[in-house]
């Protein structure tokens, strides 16, 4: 009898972990109608398409400035899967005027473009259980950006 009771306890234990889980959000997503976020976006991030669907998380993301020429780094939430989302950038990046430098397939993608004196990174990650299918990553600097090597002390 004690070995049910340890059970049933079990049993619904994970059921409220699961529940809490399910329920779980960092709060910090835009709200709004698809369009309303897609053109706050727009406007922080500029000229640089982003998948349908895909949400900023904005406790991870850092941007300094907005439009064409923000630095810093953006996460974001997708609802594709990692594949699809790399071949979105690979198709669409070139068709608003960006290069591409590199671009590597693999369980952490990685896509390196530039477009005028600009330097966009890509990481792209498979996202958790209960979360979004990708995380993306993308990381915006001057492409010159002057860069002070250490020095050993």
């Amino acid at each position: 009898m004690t070995q049910l009771k340890r059970f049933n306890t079990l049993i619904s234990a994970l059921a409220l972990s699961v529940l809490m889980a399910a329920c779980a959000s960092s709060g910090d997503a835009p709200t709004g109608t698809p369009g309303e976020v897609q053109e706050i976006q727009s406007q922080l991030l500029g000229d640089m398409p982003l998948p349908a669907a895909s949400k900023m998380i904005g406790s991870d993301s850092l941007i300094i400035g907005r439009g064409d020429n923000w630095v810093g780094r953006v996460v974001l939430s997708g609802v594709q899967t990692p594949t699809d989302i790399y071949a979105f950038f690979q198709s669409e990046y070139p068709k608003a005027g960006w290069t591409t430098v590199s671009a590597v397939k693999s369980k952490t993608s990685i896509l390196v473009f530039t477009k005028g004196d600009r330097t966009s990174t890509i990481e792209l990650n498979e996202g958790p259980f209960t979360g979004p299918k990708t995380i993306i990553t993308i990381t915006a600097s001057p492409k010159n950006a002057n860069v002070v090597a250490p020095t050993k002390k």
